[in-house]
């Protein structure tokens, strides 16, 4: 069973004087994170899209901006120690559609720009380890239970998800020598990433259980603090359960989905959604909505994971 972590360390992990940069930090979930590494002394550089003091602006997928972003963010701290992904947004999509253009960007910023980042972040990643004192640099990745728990009209955003566990995987494989790499699997937030669901009738808010942002918080900074940070880890005990289940009973797990997903069709639950109208259509021979299902027209704002 996946573990939720255990109590922080006093070893060798960051702490204070060490130097962080965060994506997405402006977003629901890192910016309290990165409020909380300040209080305890930890330089951080944020990046997003809006920048500010503490941020600079970036979109992270575009190489060159990500590659002026990361140099002038490891300038500005003297050095690099960890690197926390928590940038991402989630716009529902039909899995039979069109990737362009709302799957292509999702699995672009949340896939693909955590990629980028850490590529341009590893040189002063492992530059860093002398100043360090031999300790091992962190690279924490925020993926989700999405990654092994499959849901519908997420699918870019579980592509990405689960791409990114494996990104952690090859990075850990071929830099674990000199890296810490931790996939943190959160369950469902109460955070604005989830409002292009809700504009398009797609809200997962009492379809999955559901975590606090502090949950997903206290799990990062144990990532990033312990002295032997886990591989992968969730945020709380039922979320280390569900994560279990999603890595080892797919079939079992994807079965029940499946049937809870034709009740709520046969309900109505769908009606109205036009992502939704031919999953609808197949499982219960009833018209919603438009003829498509592809017109997603909510906006792509939100930067932090869920």
């Amino acid at each position: 069973m996946a573990a939720t972590g255990t109590s922080a360390s006093a070893g060798p992990g960051i702490g204070a004087g060490d130097r962080v940069i965060v994506t997405g930090a402006a977003g629901g979930l890192a910016s309290p994170a990165v409020a909380r590494l300040r209080e305890q002394g930890v330089q951080v550089i944020g990046l997003d899209v809006i920048g500010d003091e503490h941020t600079i602006a970036c979109d992270i997928t575009d190489d060159a901006a990500v590659s002026r972003a990361v140099a002038e963010a490891a300038q500005r701290l003297g050095g690099l120690d960890a690197v926390v992904h928590f940038a991402g947004i989630g716009i529902p999509n039909d899995a039979g559609a069109s990737l362009v253009p709302d799957a292509l960007r999702v699995i672009d910023v949340n896939l693909l720009g955590a990629w980028r980042v850490t590529a341009a972040a590893l040189s002063a990643l492992l530059d860093g380890r002398a100043a360090r004192g031999g300790r091992k640099g962190r690279v924490v990745f925020v993926a989700s239970e999405l990654a092994y728990l499959t849901l519908p009209f997420v699918s870019a955003y579980s592509v990405a998800k689960r791409g990114m566990t494996a990104y952690a995987d090859a990075l850990r494989l071929e830099y674990g020598s000199d890296l810490h790499v931790t996939t943190v699997c959160p369950g469902y937030v109460r955070t604005p990433i989830h409002d292009a669901g809700r504009q398009v009738g797609l809200a997962l808010e009492g379809q999955v259980r559901r975590e606090e942002v502090e949950d997903v918080v206290a799990t990062v900074l144990r990532a990033l603090t312990a002295a032997r940070p886990r591989r992968e880890t969730a945020c709380t005990p039922g979320g280390a359960v569900e994560l279990w289940v999603g890595r080892h009973l797919p079939g079992l797990l994807g079965s029940a989905v499946a049937r809870r997903i034709r009740g709520r069709a046969a309900a109505g639950h769908f009606d109205g959604s036009p992502v939704a109208a031919g999953l609808v259509r197949r499982l219960t021979d009833r018209m919603n909505g438009p003829a498509t299902s592809t017109d997603t027209t909510a906006p792509a704002t939100e930067r932090s994971a869920s």
